[in-house]
């Protein structure tokens, strides 16, 4: 399709960023949300960009986004995230960490804990924990994915199910309506479904951006977590699932995180 200056701009940008938003970008090019929409439609019926509501992501639904264009989504709801993730963990407990940017602000906000042993795959959450002598880390053997640090494969797999640990704190790339949760590399999922075979409390963490997402492995289903953090639920179909599998659903922007 041929493009315009403008929508030219708004596809890097969405690169980049990973989303844009109708309002930033009128904004940006001092035009009406009408005409960003406009934009937003014909980039989205050419397949260039998805549409999610208020804006548009980069790429498809069946394409991982880049690991800093995942950073950047939606990073202070993942703070909140991850603090309010932290704050059910106790001193002097052990946890899984899986891949994620999400489980990685978790990480962030673990580090004023005492006597905690993580487990991860996560090379980001090792390399950041590692210096503090309260924590005792563990990390994985596997392939290292070049992309975001995530171990991934059989051996991670094996090693993983040498424990049984007090937490687990997982991620997914997408989360269906019917409560399926999604993501993209079939050996990632096969860890990550380790991880929640082999843990006490699982504490899924989300943002609401994955609500508008999927992706083509599943991991498992919301029913077989037992807590469910993400910034906003907008799904009545999700808080029922919550609802009927005793899975505790907080949402951070309600509590003002």
């Amino acid at each position: 399709m041929f493009l315009t200056e403008r929508q030219t701009e708004i596809v890097d940008l969405a690169k980049t960023k990973g989303r844009v938003l109708v309002e930033e970008l009128a904004a940006r090019f001092s035009v009406t949300p009408q005409t960003i929409r406009k934009d937003l439609n014909d980039l989205c019926d050419g397949k260039v960009l998805t549409r999610i509501h208020g804006g548009a992501l980069f790429p498809g639904g069946n394409e991982n986004v880049r690991y800093e264009a995942r950073r950047s989504i939606a990073a202070a709801e993942k703070q909140a995230i991850g603090r309010a993730a932290a704050g059910m963990i106790s001193d002097n407990s052990s946890l899984f960490i899986n891949i994620g940017t999400t489980t990685e602000a978790v990480g962030e906000a673990l580090l004023d804990h005492r006597g905690l042993m993580v487990i991860t795959n996560n090379i980001n959450v090792a390399n950041r924990l590692r210096v503090f002598p309260s924590i005792e880390v563990v990390i994985a053997g596997g392939v290292v994915r070049g992309s975001d640090g995530g171990i991934v494969g059989e051996a991670a797999v094996d090693f993983i199910r040498q424990f049984k640990v007090d937490y687990a704190v997982i991620g997914a790339s997408a989360i269906d309506e019917d409560g399926s949760l999604l993501d993209f590399d079939y050996r990632e999922v096969k860890v990550a479904q380790a991880i929640v075979a082999n843990a006490r409390h699982v504490i899924l963490v989300s943002d609401s951006t994955k609500f508008e997402r999927t992706a083509p492995v599943r991991i498992g289903h919301l029913s077989q977590v037992h807590t469910f953090i993400t910034d906003r639920c907008p799904l009545d179909n999700i808080r029922s699932i919550c609802l009927e599998s005793d899975v505790r659903l907080v949402e951070t922007a309600s509590r003002g995180a």
